[in-house]
């Protein structure tokens, strides 16, 4: 601990020097820290044969009862605002049944942010939906997006007086960008996914199951444009005032060499969303890496250019091309709510933190409206189909014990923070 805190002790790069209002913060979402999210598409998808999916998400990293231990660690790195999800399956378990001592549980989660002094910037949406939302067609059915305003509206009425920023939908061109890397849908993986659909679908008897992270692009697109649009409108009619926004997977697109493919990546990747984020309050970039696209479509990482443990490249530069994309074509308040890095040596990640740092100051020194950067992710928490092979996060997690661990990389993200606006004072 106290070499990590020597180690992050060089002065920080900071962004938006002197501002006391600049966001610094981590991202998490319900499903993938909270754990024993047994009421969700994934839980079933996770636990059936075939899976797509390397382990169960399990108890995860048991947020559900340890959130306060994490807000007092996001606390003590100097963080000043909190991202977080709210489970739909938790809240509606069954179409229209609510369930009251769930919203009891994010309402003391979001109290718990304001006693930290941490700004709870909810997310409605992070990939998972109720099974029985799956079990009908999820987001392929027109419908849906009428259900997902209406747990939308309800979670509002008892949290919204509570929430300090929202978005609806975590990257929610998620599905398009499936499109752009033709590897989910051509390889071995995407057929096993394809399997596990349709084994889901056998074991609930339900010939329309469709999950977000695995259904049809273009019909879920649709129906994701008009669900932002009504819980957007949802959850402005309140109570509580404050900025709906909507986050966007904006990883740049660089064009390699004559008759390259880049703009229609883009507009494959972007779809509807970009009309959709200038309608909103802010927009989220959320940045991981670039794509590099000739005339063939997207190409291997470039030679040279060091790897994440995720297999694309650490190319923190990605970063200052979303923020300047999404000052020309949105035109919206930006807030970087989400980059971050796998990496098992946390060497890297520190300076994947500084070097992100970086782009984003410089990109405030250009005059763009950029107002907050948020690292995922606090803990080493349940990543999907790579299960718990992949750390991004600042502190690790004793996946037996749950004891939480900083890395030297959270005092890296403490000082940039710090350095940025006054100390707390409580």
């Amino acid at each position: 601990m106290a070499a990590g805190r020597a180690g992050a002790a060089r002065p920080p790069v900071g962004a938006a020097r002197g501002s006391s209002s600049f966001l610094w913060g981590t991202a998490i979402s319900a499903h993938q820290s909270e754990g024993n999210n047994t009421n969700s598409d994934s839980w079933l998808l996770e636990t059936i044969t075939p899976t797509a999916f390397n382990d169960p998400s399990g108890d995860a990293t048991d947020s559900y009862h340890r959130y306060e231990e994490d807000l007092d660690i996001a606390a003590s790195l100097g963080l000043n605002c909190y991202r977080l999800g709210i489970e739909w399956a938790r809240i509606e378990p069954a179409p229209g049944m609510f369930s009251e001592a769930e919203l009891d549980h994010y309402a003391r989660v979001l109290e718990a942010c304001h006693a930290r002094k941490l700004l709870p910037i909810v997310t409605f949406n992070h990939f998972t939906v109720p099974l029985w939302f799956a079990m009908r067609g999820g987001f392929e059915r027109a419908d849906g997006a009428d259900l997902f305003a209406r747990f939308c509206a309800r979670a509002t009425q008892r949290l919204g007086p509570l929430i300090g920023m929202a978005s609806t939908f975590n990257e929610a061109n998620i599905v398009l960008l499936r499109k752009v890397l033709p590897r989910f849908a051509s390889d071995a993986a995407a057929a096993n996914a394809n399997a596990m659909i349709a084994a889901a679908a056998q074991r609930t008897h339900s010939p329309k199951f469709s999950s977000m992270l695995f259904g049809d692009p273009d019909k879920i697109t649709e129906v994701m444009l008009d669900a932002h649009a009504k819980g957007y409108a949802a959850i402005k009619a309140g109570p509580g005032d404050f900025p709906v926004g909507l986050t966007l997977s904006m990883q740049e697109i660089q064009g390699v060499g004559p008759g390259n493919l880049a703009h229609e990546a883009e507009r494959t990747m972007y779809g509807g969303w970009i009309e959709a984020a200038r309608r909103s309050d802010f927009i989220g970039v959320q940045t991981y890496s670039r794509l590099r696209i000739d005339d063939k479509g997207l190409m291997k990482p470039e030679s040279g250019v060091p790897l994440t443990d995720m297999g694309y490249e650490n190319y923190p530069h990605a970063i200052g091309a979303t923020i300047r994309y999404a000052a020309e074509h949105i035109g919206r308040p930006i807030y970087l709510t989400e980059t971050g890095i796998a990496a098992t040596d946390d060497t890297i990640r520190a300076r994947f933190i500084d070097a992100t740092v970086a782009e984003v100051a410089k990109c405030i020194a250009q005059g763009i409206d950029v107002k907050g950067y948020l690292y995922w992710s606090l803990l080493d928490n349940f990543e999907w189909t790579s299960g718990y092979t992949k750390r991004f996060g600042l502190v690790a997690i004793d996946r037996k014990t749950f004891k939480r661990t900083l890395k030297p990389s959270a005092w890296t993200l403490a000082a940039h923070a710090r350095g940025n606006r006054p100390r707390r004072t409580n």
